[in-house]
């Protein structure tokens, strides 16, 4: 087998044991969700890297940075907590969810916009419409969970939306230059921003029955002993899966895509 398929499906493996680890609120191996990502950037590498050849190492780097950074503790150290959401004594002000969300969604955000800079162009109609209409129940999510806590809370969902419209706005651009891997990694992003969302308004303390329209919190799903934190594993899947669609998406799988934009339609 060549070495950058092997790479790719190594790091496939280490999300599923990322994955599995959330699942049980116990770690396979705290580091595998690093490892994926480095191996997937490996697999880049090896794979040929497009051009232009900095964007993909570059919006791989923040999301390495991040998953070191919130590396659940050494068994036996303590609680194993998962903090892709930031930690829970935030502080009880009005900008905790803010600061939860910017804390969850920084790296995903630094990744995207290295990507819409490295590949800006003009869209196809067609694209641009889809996003709208993808665009739109992220909008309304987020205003009805706004009305139904607190208005002032506006703050904790500026970061999760900027990721879902930049995502969207990404995923038209690759869409357009024929990336359709890609541009369903960067769509994945887009969904990756609802349980964000919802994450970072629960960082801010209110009133529990004014929190029934959450769709995509922690309890959204029942956790059991088996499996405690479902959402948030099934959070990961969709991080994890938009990242290797989009750099298998840049690199190996696309190769016979056009080295710039399509022409935009009308």
């Amino acid at each position: 087998m060549r070495r950058a398929p092997l790479l790719l499906i190594l790091a496939a493996g280490s999300a599923v044991a990322h994955v599995a680890g959330v699942l049980v609120a116990a770690p396979l191996w705290r580091g595998a969700e690093v490892l994926s990502l480095a191996l997937l950037l490996g697999y880049a590498v090896a794979a040929g890297l497009p051009a232009p050849r900095w964007a993909v190492p570059a919006a791989l780097v923040p999301l390495i940075v991040d998953a070191v950074r919130t590396m659940p503790a050494e068994p036996g150290a303590g609680d194993v907590g998962w903090t892709v959401y930031g930690s829970g004594d935030s502080g009880f002000d009005v900008t905790a969810g803010f600061d939860a969300a910017l804390a969850a969604s920084w790296a995903a955000l630094v990744a995207v916009a290295v990507l819409l800079v490295a590949y800006r162009g003009r869209g196809r109609r067609r694209h641009l419409i889809a996003a709208v209409v993808a665009a739109a129940p992220v909008l309304g999510y987020a205003a009805v969970r706004v009305a139904d806590v607190v208005p002032a809370l506006v703050l904790a969902v500026l970061p999760p939306l900027a990721l879902a419209l930049a995502a969207l706005a990404l995923a038209v651009l690759l869409a357009g230059r024929a990336r359709r891997l890609a541009a369903t990694g960067a769509a994945l992003l887009a969904v990756l921003a609802l349980p964000l969302l919802d994450a970072a308004l629960a960082a801010v303390p209110h009133p529990l029955e004014a929190d029934g329209t959450a769709l995509f919190a922690w309890y959204a799903i029942t956790p059991t002993t088996a499996m405690p934190q479902p959402v948030a594993a099934l959070t990961a899947v969709v991080e994890l899966a938009a990242y290797l669609l989009l750099v298998a998406g840049l690199t190996g799988a696309d190769r016979a895509a056009p080295a710039v934009p399509a022409p935009a339609a009308g």
